[in-house]
């Protein structure tokens, strides 16, 4: 048995603290409490119980100073806002325990003390129906089991993993408690655990159909897996109940994004808009709708209204910056500026900001503070989403093992015969818009977009592993049955119909699938597939450069990109020497200085006769939702292929994580 981890001196404090508390003991904690202050004056545990000891012992004034210091600290931590309210009440100051109980609810729904307490307070007529709303969920509370009570507000307040240890050891004796199983679902969400998510909150529905919350929790998880369809489904049933709700109307638009149905979203969040027009989230979806589908005059106004409506809102300048032809004024870049050193804004707004300024800076030849800004934009997206590049690299490796050219030759003729899929893989900014735009603008070949569902066979084989486990795709398919791999074919072209009109191909776009070439060929031995390459320092830095919406944790360090890039080569050379003539390398800038002749070379390759429209790929009318999507729709140009060399002299790392991809 391994020993258990040895518990620091502070925790020790911490738990003693605690345990005077519960005694209490507030003179004797608090004591404790100054001496932990000293050593760890940022610790949330510890000012907290500073405040409430001080509290206990008749100091509001200075559990009010304590509170403030916390707040600087841990400013969304709702329970600080609860002691505040409880603070203001001892010393007989109702409005200001009104304020402070209304913000901790709204950070935190599981704290009965703060309903019970506005329920108490809010003692007015004009206050009624607001007494009545904190004494209805202070009695909803009360009747859950206290383990999914302290496990909820642990939860609120970002300590996933405590919260999950302790729902987990309730449903042990409860099994069948929806909340429960609600609250693990959503710790699953968040935990990006999503198929657990969405196994959990579908059985809560199949005890409770009718409890609309755990609907709209499933409906979001769906959405996160690219279910949109079954989220729309559950979004429509959610609207018959409730037809004025906001969140299942925004629910249904999101839903109706995903589908590429952009201007029903449109029509959709622009009614909501009419309900609050000073909404920057709606203002920004209005926009990245508008932009999807070509309007970018009207789109750079709704990202400028997102900005107006909330002047640190960094996914407004950033998703300007992300136009690629945008250009800041003098005012705007000023103003970015500001709001980047705010001490009171989130790390998200923090690092779109980052971001934007470090595009308004290279498209003014400000290299250096443009790069300041990318590797500070950089750090915080890594901070928040750490990654390593051992997994992928010790993925090559079974790839590589389990890929062979004779276990593939004994599958030959396996899966389903269709050809329609033409998928286009290789690293994000490598070019497979462009690509996408071409092939797009023939008669005979659908665009539509990034799609989920070969990461979703992944795991489904991969299962549902423990930590620490040899991972079982792609070992895994040695299992496999020949008919089950034609089931899976077919699986695929079923569920990517919804995002098809008739044409006899379309194309699957997603850059990660270069790690399943061969799962594909198993599934789909038919199918075509495009190798989209960029030079190597390019690629990696075009990436570097840009702040993507979700995934893609590799890009964030100079050293990943290059390590990721080498790894993506030595896949594709495998594939290349198991799979001859199976995947056509477009190499980008060949394709950029060669057009007319690649675009034939394409075309060739995937069967399809020459047509002039796709030399015209630009005049295409389609919805494009990659950052792309202004730059496929002008005419080619060829100034962007050396960017990256206005760079080059901070770039050194990356060169040596490349070596001889370089």
């Amino acid at each position: 048995m391994n020993a258990p981890a040895p518990v620091s001196a502070i925790e020790l404090g911490v738990r003693r603290m605690r345990a005077l508390m519960e005694q209490r003991r507030f003179a004797q904690a608090l004591e404790i409490g100054g001496a932990l202050r000293a050593q760890v004056p940022e610790n949330r545990d510890v000012l907290y119980m500073v405040a409430a000891c001080q509290r206990y012992l008749n100091r509001a004034t200075d559990a009010l100073a304590t509170l403030a210091e916390l707040e600087r600290e841990h400013p969304r931590f709702a329970r600080l806002f609860q002691e505040r309210g409880h603070c203001h009440r001892a010393r007989g100051e109702r409005a200001a325990a009104l304020e402070a109980y209304r913000r901790a609810v709204a950070l935190n729904e599981a704290l009965p003390a703060s309903w019970e307490a506005l329920a108490q307070l809010l003692d007015r007529p004009a206050e009624r129906a607001e007494a009545d709303h904190a004494r209805l969920l202070a009695g909803y509370l009360r009747k859950l089991a206290p383990a999914v009570v302290s496990a909820s507000s642990l939860f609120a307040d970002g300590e996933t993993y405590a919260a999950e240890q302790l729902v987990r050891a309730h449903l042990q004796q409860q099994p069948r408690d929806i909340e429960a199983m609600r609250l693990l679902g959503r710790i699953g969400m968040r935990l990006d655990v999503l198929d657990d998510a969405e196994f959990l909150l579908e059985s809560v529905l199949a005890f409770a159909p009718d409890y609309h919350a755990a609907r709209y929790d499933y409906a979001q998880v769906l959405i996160q897996r690219h279910k949109y369809a079954q989220a729309l489904q559950q979004a429509e049933t959610l609207l018959r109940a409730e037809p004025h709700s906001r969140n299942y109307r925004i629910l249904r638009a999101n839903a109706l994004v995903g589908l590429g149905d952009h201007e029903g979203a449109l029509e959709r969040y622009r009614e909501l808009l009419a309900e609050t027009p000073e909404n920057p989230e709606l203002h920004l979806s209005i926009a990245h709708a508008l932009k999807t589908l070509g309007r970018q005059a009207e789109a750079i106004e709704s990202y400028h209204a997102a900005a107006q409506a909330q002047p640190s809102f960094g996914d407004a300048y950033w998703s300007l910056a992300n136009l690629k032809t945008y250009r800041f004024g003098d005012a705007e870049l000023a103003r970015m500026r500001s709001q980047v050193e705010r001490p009171d804004i989130g790390a998200a707004d923090r690092y779109h900001l980052c971001f934007a300024l470090g595009k308004a800076l290279e498209d003014r030849g400000e290299y250096a503070p443009a790069f300041a800004y990318y590797v500070r934009g950089n750090a915080l997206k890594r901070a928040e989403a750490p990654y390593s590049p051992l997994p992928l690299e010790r993925s090559v490796d079974r790839h590589l093992e389990t890929f062979s050219a004779e276990f593939l030759a004994a599958r030959r003729g396996c899966g389903s015969p269709r050809a329609d899929p033409i998928f286009i893989v290789g690293l994000p900014r490598a070019g497979s818009t462009l690509l996408e735009q071409i092939l797009a603008s023939h008669s005979q070949v659908e665009g539509t977009m990034e799609l989920a569902d070969i990461p979703r066979l992944v795991q489904h084989l991969s299962g549902r592993e423990q930590h620490g486990e040899e991972p079982r795709y792609p070992a895994v398919l040695r299992e496999v049955p020949p008919e089950r791999l034609a089931a899976y074919g077919a699986k695929y072209l079923v569920d990517t119909t919804v995002y098809r009109s008739g044409r006899p191909f379309f194309i699957d776009k997603l850059p990660n699938n270069f790690r399943h070439v061969g799962l594909i060929h198993l599934i789909l031995p038919n199918a075509r597939i495009i190798d989209a390459r960029r030079e190597a320092m390019a690629c990696c830095f075009s990436n570097f450069k840009q702040l993507f919406a979700s995934g893609q944790e590799f890009a964030y360090g100079l050293e990943d990109l290059g390590r990721y890039y080498r790894a993506y080569r030595r896949l594709m050379a495998h594939w290349d020497a198991v799979l001859p003539g199976k995947v056509l390398r477009v190499q980008h800038e060949t394709l950029v200085r060669d057009f007319e002749p690649q675009v034939r070379r394409l075309l060739e390759f995937l069967g399809l006769p020459f047509e002039p429209a796709c030399l015209e790929f630009h005049a295409t009318q389609r919805s494009v939702r990659t950052a792309s999507s202004e730059q496929v729709r002008r005419p080619l140009f060829s100034e962007g292929l050396e960017q990256w060399r206005h760079f080059e002299p901070w770039l050194g790392p990356l060169r040596a994580a490349l070596g001889d991809a370089a």
